[in-house]
């Protein structure tokens, strides 16, 4: 259970800026499809089966959603999987109540490493900078691309050009808007975490921005190697003691020990706690 203490100072934190959110897929479980009423596809598997028709792949490519994305990527090329990601992410969906949650508290930064638009959409009524990830492409050394959004449109912006003290949304894994551009395969993962190492995956007044930051993980595990890889660079020069939070209702022993080594507390409990209800929070 999720203590009060806990949801007051993580509530205050977020809003004033020393602790900034990082999504993964769980945010996304209760979205639905608009006219269909399906879930949303958020997890490897369901990522998988939807990537390939509604039918399961072979159990090695089940493994990992990248592992599948760069088989139709060999098969059918990178337009395949790219269109695949475009169709899924550009369907009408019904909003997440994490993404309400948090675009009442609109924190000044947010880490989302879901590829759909919702948080696009919770800041389109204020002027703010979007970060995405991208791979393999030529002509630069950096692997994100950077957009001003004015309230009405986004324009692309050099690395220079990023207005400072506007709210900051970093999609690492991209989004279908406003231009389609997504790590998905196992290729875009080897270049874009690479990259991360290097320092060019991420705009240098971000690394400015993120130092001594604490992170809450919402939605997250960490049990896959890839988002681990992501998520240990991008949070680079974190605070100390704690560097962050997770909110695990069932921790496994690999996800203890690699918290643990990263300095990153289990807090377990659900994100509904968090945003909750009052009988669901404990003193």
């Amino acid at each position: 259970m999720i203590s009060s203490k806990f949801r007051t100072e993580m509530l205050a934190g977020l809003k004033d800026g020393s602790v900034v959110p990082y999504l993964g897929p769980g945010v996304l479980a209760d979205v639905r499809h608009a006219e269909t009423g399906a879930a949303m596809p958020i997890t490897s598997d369901e990522l998988i089966i939807a990537m390939n028709g509604g039918k399961p792949m072979s159990p090695k490519l089940m493994y990992e959603f990248p592992r599948a994305a760069m088989n139709i990527e060999l098969k059918r090329g990178r337009s395949a999987v790219t269109k695949f990601l475009d169709a899924t992410y550009n369907a009408p969906w019904t909003r997440s109540a994490v993404h309400d949650w948090l675009k009442a508290i609109r924190p000044a930064y947010v880490i989302d490493i879901n590829r759909d638009t919702q948080l696009l959409d919770s800041y389109a009524d204020v002027p703010h900078t979007l970060v995405l990830g991208c791979a393999r492409i030529g002509g630069t050394d950096f692997r994100f691309k950077l957009f001003a959004w004015d309230g009405m449109h986004y324009s692309a912006i050099a690395p220079g050009q990023a207005a400072l003290g506007l709210p900051l949304l970093f999609k690492p894994m991209g989004a279908p808007k406003p231009e389609s551009t997504y790590i998905a395969s196992d290729a875009d993962y080897v270049d874009y975490i690479t990259e991360l190492m290097g320092g060019f995956a991420v705009p240098a007044y971000v690394k400015q921005l993120r130092s001594d930051k604490r992170y809450l993980f919402l939605g997250m595990r960490f049990n896959r190697d890839s988002e681990r890889m992501v998520m240990s660079d991008i949070i680079y020069s974190a605070a100390a003691g704690p560097a962050g939070w997770a909110l695990i209702e069932s921790p496994t022993a690999k996800e203890q020990r690699f918290l643990a080594k990263m300095g990153i507390v289990i807090v377990e409990g659900s994100v509904a706690e968090l945003m909750g209800a009052e009988e669901a929070v404990t003193c």
